[in-house]
């Protein structure tokens, strides 16, 4: 992936099954103690592809991604990413992903370049190039106005972005980004929507994403897989999932419901739960 600062040559991505796998798993399985979080997980992910895994809170999801950016080794099983072996090769497998989790992962105290200047050392990004090379991601971000700003007064949407140019400033193959738009504004929402877009399509970056916003997998996502227990129960395309309902109007809620219940953890419908957080949005 290049970074540049103008407008990019667009192309169409290939369709579903006309791509590499760059991303498998097989027999996936993580124990703390007695309790299997993960469970025989056997999922691939295509090059170029956005990739959803979907399910309630403590379904696994997190596990999987610790397991995936080798923050977490595996109990038993496989993971394969562009070609490395995530338990053999671990340190070539950090090499070629970015990770944003779900914590604050910006340095509120240093300013967007400062920021970006700390992962440039630690991805050794040669010197010569380094300055010019920041410049470009935070064009390329749309944050080249903020960049001497101190990343405290930034709005949480210009923080998600820095936050992902900090996660792609070594141009990886395959960004994992944990809930990447939990606490945004619908505005900054939609700004993180085109930037996943445009690295998937503009660059051939592998997205692979967990989400609760379940409109935010149905826009963003070539495939989805949904978990509940540590498994993954279902998985394919939205269109093909709400198809399989037989429902007029079907959503993806309605698969997700479908698949793991009404009933979240906190004792509160899925429904209502999803109605809050869409009034929350709307109300700011």
């Amino acid at each position: 992936m290049t970074i540049i600062t103008g407008q990019a040559n667009r192309s169409e991505p290939p369709e579903c099954g006309a791509r590499p796998i760059i991303l498998e798993t097989q027999g996936l399985t993580r124990r703390f103690g007695k309790v299997t979080a993960v469970e025989h997980l056997n999922i691939s992910v295509e090059q170029s592809e956005v990739f959803g895994l979907l399910g309630p809170n403590g379904a696994g999801k997190s596990t999987v991604i610790k397991m995936l950016t080798t923050l977490l080794p595996l109990s038993s099983g496989k993971a394969i990413l562009a070609g490395y072996d995530v338990t053999r090769q671990a340190t070539a497998v950090r090499r070629v992903i970015g990770y944003v989790p779900q914590a604050l992962s910006a340095d509120g105290s240093l300013t967007g370049y400062e920021n970006l200047l700390i992962f440039a050392k630690l991805y050794e990004i040669p010197w010569k190039r380094r300055d010019r090379h920041i410049h470009d991601m935070l064009a390329f971000m749309d944050l080249q106005d903020a960049a001497n700003r101190l990343v405290r007064t930034y709005s949480g949407g210009m923080i998600r972005k820095l936050e992902i140019a900090q996660s792609i400033l070594h141009q990886p193959r395959i960004l994992f980004l944990d809930e990447p738009t939990v606490g945004l504004d619908p505005l900054a929402r939609t700004q993180v929507w085109k930037l996943v877009q445009q690295l998937c399509a503009d660059y051939g970056t592998t997205i692979f994403l967990t989400t609760h916003f379940l409109e935010e997998a149905d826009s963003l996502c070539s495939r989805v897989a949904i978990m509940q227990q540590g498994k993954v129960i279902t998985t394919g395309t939205p269109s093909d999932l709400k198809a399989s309902l037989n429902q007029p109007n079907a959503t993806l809620d309605d698969v997700f419901i479908y698949y793991t219940g009404d009933q979240l953890a906190s004792g509160v419908s899925y429904r209502e739960t999803a109605r809050n957080r869409r009034a929350a949005q709307r109300l700011g």
